[in-house]
């Protein structure tokens, strides 16, 4: 402390080198000119280089800088080079460190400048802002596919804030309002659009859905257009909340029924076919519903001397494994189980593709090439036209009573498990008997494995979320320890063994939970 009561220049430096530290961001030094530039130790770490052999950032030709921000970066720097520029140098890039991978950083810089304006040196900060680039990615990622959704869906899907403006809506509703681009609706109201016998109710209905939190569904509106034209929706709206619950407007789903309702002259006929419509929009929903509890619900066909158990456990609501047990004939089943990339919404949309692409392979159940063939050729036909890289593995099995035979196919997925008299093995540990993961190359060929069912007592399939748990040494679980508990429990009964081996990879994980979804199907010849 100095004699006034201000800090000395030692104390604030310190604070300086203290409050640097606490922000994780290293200083830089370069007088203009110079080959040689001052890089702090937190700026090394980052570009992983020695002080001697790191690099100068800010001289010609800038090959640190990633091509794609090079340009934006080397006219930041020439701006506040020039005579009379900016006093400021500001950029985000990424720069190429020692190890060769690209770092996100941010550069701030103050500018020194002589009398006559030209720039003699440049000092200032740089921060690793990699793991924010990547979140940021992925954020938008997830937005465009769920943008992608919104506005391949048949129906007008939109926004509003409490005072009913426009804040989104999907390019079917642009339409519809007659504004081409969707962006053209934000901050517009009904108003702009319709006549007040039209806007007035619907205003009416947001404000007491927002009053009440509760939801107006299958209503059926007219729509009275400021031009004169009519128009029939039949709508659903519900209270827009934040991710803490705090209302912030409300959203809504309408579609067009002004054919319908013009071809029928009686409200009564009207509201009887609008009825049978929304019958079979309920049939469908409930389907679907009745579709995903029927993954973990443990019914399964009956097939002749072939009894079923499985185990699925989501750690999230929206999983990517399922697994499909169906009946080919009264002597033969097929065995699917497979795992969708990644977790969430994307993962969902890939599992519910392929439940679809799964009932129009089911004639050629039969064949396990083929039916995974099948399934990857429609779905790289729909990740192609949407634009979107996803993949799922899978393997496939089928059991012919009738024939003596146990026919398999994999598609990058980890191989069934079979226990019999010869003892616990695996099936397509090679890389001949396996093909790719669906989704991922058109017209892919899946080889076909077989071996007498007489060598089968019991099959499993399971999903990596089983081979991938970790001990504490972070040791994963994998097949060896699988194969030992399928042949320590051999005598259990068929769902016991199955709970015998999710306890042990349990017992196994350190945390006692899984990382992962876990799906285990399991098939026991009982004759």
């Amino acid at each position: 402390m100095s004699k006034d009561g201000q800090p000395g220049q030692g104390e604030v430096a310190e604070r300086m080198v203290l409050a640097l530290k606490a922000s994780n961001e290293g200083i830089w030094d370069w007088y203009v000119g110079r080959k040689e530039i001052y890089y702090s130790r937190r700026i090394l770490e980052f570009l992983e280089c020695p002080e001697m052999s790191a690099p100068n950032l800010f001289l010609p030709a800038y090959d640190h800088v990633h091509p794609e921000e090079r340009m934006a970066f080397e006219r930041a720097l020439r701006q506040a080079l020039d005579d009379g520029g900016p006093e400021k140098l500001s950029i985000d890039c990424r720069v190429r460190a020692g190890s060769g991978v690209w770092r996100w950083l941010r550069i701030r810089g103050t500018v020194v400048r002589d009398r006559d304006g030209h720039a003699t040196r440049i000092a200032g900060s740089m921060i690793d802002i990699s793991l924010r680039k990547t979140a940021e990615a992925q954020l938008e990622e997830e937005r465009h596919l769920l943008k992608q959704l919104i506005d391949h869906v048949p129906l007008q899907i939109y926004f509003k804030d409490v005072e009913s403006h426009f804040v989104l809506a999907n390019r079917k509703m642009a339409d519809w309002m007659g504004v081409g681009d969707p962006q053209n609706l934000v901050g517009k109201h009904d108003r702009d659009f319709f006549n007040e016998a039209h806007w007035g109710p619907a205003a009416y209905d947001e404000r007491m859905i927002l009053e009440s939190g509760q939801s107006i569904t299958d209503k059926l509106e007219r729509e009275t257009w400021r031009q004169g034209e009519e128009t029939w929706v039949q709508t659903s709206k519900f209270p827009w909340r934040d991710h803490l619950g705090r209302v912030k407007g409300t959203f809504g789903v309408s579609g067009d029924v002004t054919d319908l309702v013009v071809a029928q002259k009686e409200a009564a006929k009207l509201a009887a076919e609008l009825s049978v419509r929304n019958q079979a929009y309920e049939e469908e929903l409930l389907l679907a519903r009745e579709i995903q509890q029927a993954l973990a619900s443990g019914q399964f066909p009956q097939v002749e001397h072939l009894k079923f158990g499985a185990r699925y456990i989501p750690i999230s609501g929206l999983a990517g494994d399922f697994f499909e047990v169906m009946p080919i004939s009264e002597h033969s089943a097929g065995l699917l189980i497979c795992d969708v990339m990644g977790h969430g919404v994307r993962s969902a949309l890939v599992v519910a593709m392929l439940r679809g692409l799964l009932e129009k392979q089911r004639g050629q159940a039969g064949d396990p090439g083929a039916f995974l063939t099948g399934l990857n050729d429609g779905l790289c036909s729909i990740l192609n036209r949407a634009g979107t890289t996803m993949f799922a593995t899978a393997f496939y099995a089928v059991v012919d009573r009738a024939a003596g035979t146990l026919a398999y196919a994999c598609a990058g997925h980890p191989g069934a498990v079979v226990s019999g008299q010869g003892g616990v093995r695996q099936l397509a540990t090679e890389k001949a008997e396996r093909g790719p993961g669906l989704g991922l190359i058109p017209a892919a060929t899946y080889p076909v494995g077989s071996l007498p069912l007489a060598e089968v007592d019991r099959l499993i399939l399971f999903t990596d979320g089983i081979l991938e748990a970790q001990n504490g040494s972070g040791e994963a679980f994998f097949e060896k320890r699988l194969m030992e508990n399928v042949a320590a429990s051999s005598g259990q009964p068929l769902d016991a063994m199955l709970d015998a081996i999710l306890g042990s990879v349990l017992a196994f994980s350190e945390s006692r939970h899984f990382d992962d979804d876990v799906c285990l199907l399991g098939m026991e010849v009982t004759e």
